[in-house]
């Protein structure tokens, strides 16, 4: 029998944010990230879309059983679609890798009515700076389209239901990359 892996690419590379295990760095080739919002959330929120001229980085983790339910409910804005053949990964054994995603039909443009909120930003690249370093970190924001988005300062009281704390030099590394890429943030 072939295990279940998901592949990651925005809050579930930080693994403070959930407890599958396993994990392994990997590259999803042929996608990009980008910023949308759907009518089944409040906010924009990090979905991956095809593009034959990128590849994003992110983790494989195990989905024991192959119980997905719980990680649906989690990403329950999403389809749940096989990429085993777009990923590349250092795990020796034969897996199944599947991949969240916003089909394009059901994705809209951020808007400040549904921004993305910075709590969750700041979790996503808290994922990547521990598992990709700084260098990681730049890739993502170059690799994420839609930072026109407005970015909702929240972190006084935060949003996000599985905020973490960030240190100073952490905050200080997502607001340089924010300035980089021109990013909008209200209040």
């Amino acid at each position: 029998m072939t295990a279940s892996y998901f592949f990651g690419y925005g809050s579930l590379v930080n693994e403070k944010t959930h407890d599958y295990e396993d994990l392994h760095k990997a590259t999803l080739q042929g996608w990009r990230r980008a910023w949308r919002h759907t009518n089944l959330r409040p906010i924009a929120f990090l979905t991956a879309e095809p593009d034959e001229t990128c590849e994003i980085e992110g983790i494989i983790a195990h989905v024991p059983n192959d119980d997905w339910a719980a990680l649906d409910e989690r990403e329950f804005a999403y389809d749940r679609v096989g990429a085993t053949s777009a990923i590349r990964h250092a795990k020796p054994a034969e897996i199944d890798i599947a991949v969240y995603h916003v089909p394009a039909e059901q994705g809209l443009s951020p808007d400040v009515r549904h921004p993305i909120w910075l709590s969750y930003l700041d979790v996503v690249v808290q994922g990547y700076l521990r598992h990709f370093g700084e260098a990681g970190v730049a890739r993502f924001f170059e690799t994420t389209a839609g930072w026109d988005a407005p970015i909702l300062n929240d972190r006084a009281a935060p949003n996000y239901p599985r905020k973490q704390d960030l240190s100073a030099d952490e905050t200080a590394l997502v607001d340089m990359h924010l300035r980089v890429v021109g990013a909008k943030i209200i209040t």
